[in-house]
């Protein structure tokens, strides 16, 4: 059995790439929402004959994964692992900022909070990948943290959907 990640986003597969770096998963991430317009998806499935468990991350899964006819014998399974409300959550957990942000959550989204209170090397949150790149890639243990923490502050998502928490090996 092989897995398949498929990430949202660039911020996502980001995150999910420097879990990779420090062999916390044993993945390769796609950058991808669907099978059927990635060829590099579509490619890695064509290389393997043998069943795959898809895991899909992002902060909306709402879309159902369309599995084209030509893999519906090869993937048994999709599996979704959810971010949201959004990945801006890690970094105010990183920030211990937490407390600060639930007084302020009703107005403003953890993206606004983020934009307005985290800033890392003198640079100032903005949403690219390069700002994620630079936070964690030397404190890969804070991101770690930052992703349990987040678990065990939120409970449950819905029925269908998992934590990163959860891909994370436990050692």
């Amino acid at each position: 059995m092989k897995y398949l990640i498929m990430c949202e986003g660039p911020n996502e597969l980001e995150i999910i790439r420097m879990l990779l770096e420090d062999d916390l998963l044993n993945l390769v991430p796609y950058h991808a929402r669907q099978i059927k317009n990635n060829a590099t998806v579509k490619t890695a499935l064509n290389l393997y004959k043998g069943k795959v468990k898809v895991l899909r991350v992002g902060d909306k899964l709402n879309d159902e994964l369309k599995i084209p006819r030509e893999y519906k014998g090869q993937i048994t399974e999709v599996i979704k692992y959810c971010t949201k409300p959004e990945l801006e959550m890690l970094l105010i957990l990183s920030e211990n900022k937490f407390a600060e942000f639930e007084k302020v959550k009703s107005k403003k989204s953890p993206k606004i909070f983020s934009k307005e209170n985290i800033s890392y090397n003198r640079t100032a949150y903005d949403n690219s990948t390069e700002f994620y790149k630079d936070y964690y890639k030397n404190r890969i243990d804070l991101l770690v943290n930052s992703i349990k923490q987040y678990r065990r502050l939120k409970g449950k998502h819905s029925k269908d959907e998992h934590y990163l928490a959860e891909l994370l090996k436990t050692k």
